[in-house]
């Protein structure tokens, strides 16, 4: 298998409203992602920075990235590490400081991924707490950053079976 991994995809700009880039205010800040086979997603710059707000933006796009690697990573640590994971959703933050000065730059300063995980058995929590900690040095997207990646997880039990959530263990057992 080779040792490199090269992606290619198409960002094809869609804004023009018939006279170009001639001024700030004259052209569209949306366009499309493509790649051969997949659907495309309709982007657009922040809606701070004249973008569509109903379209992703490339900021929502990098912590979906970080969030997306985190998470299969984690799955795959928890596969082979014995946690039996049956739920997964992330919220992840991510902050961009704009430079003084008013020129339009900025950089993020940090992403916080906030995975919600159930697990099939209390006895699982902890480790699957512990897996966390090992994903940033196997995650592709968060080694490529020059920013802090934090991970805030909250690990639960699922109820044994025909326990709903919340209800206590019948008596006797």
């Amino acid at each position: 298998m080779s040792r490199s991994h090269t992606y290619e995809l198409t960002v094809r700009w869609t804004g023009n409203r018939g006279t170009g880039t001639d001024s700030y205010r004259s052209f569209g800040r949306i366009h499309e992602v493509l790649a051969e086979g997949k659907p495309t997603i309709p982007a657009s710059s922040d809606p701070h920075f004249r973008g569509d707000p109903d379209r992703w933006n490339p900021e929502e796009l990098l912590v979906a990235s970080l969030s997306e690697c985190h998470m299969l990573w984690y799955l795959h640590l928890c596969a082979t590490g014995g946690v039996v994971v049956t739920g997964y959703t992330d919220q992840p933050v991510g902050t961009v400081e704009m430079d003084e000065g008013g020129r339009g730059g900025g950089q993020f300063t940090e992403v916080v991924l906030r995975p919600e995980i159930t697990v099939t058995d209390a006895s699982m929590i902890d480790r699957a707490v512990a897996l966390h900690a090992e994903v940033p040095a196997r995650c592709f997207i968060a080694r490529s950053v020059n920013f802090p990646v934090q991970h805030r997880p909250n690990v639960t039990a699922a109820p044994p079976a025909g326990q709903a959530p919340g209800q206590a263990p019948a008596a006797g057992g």
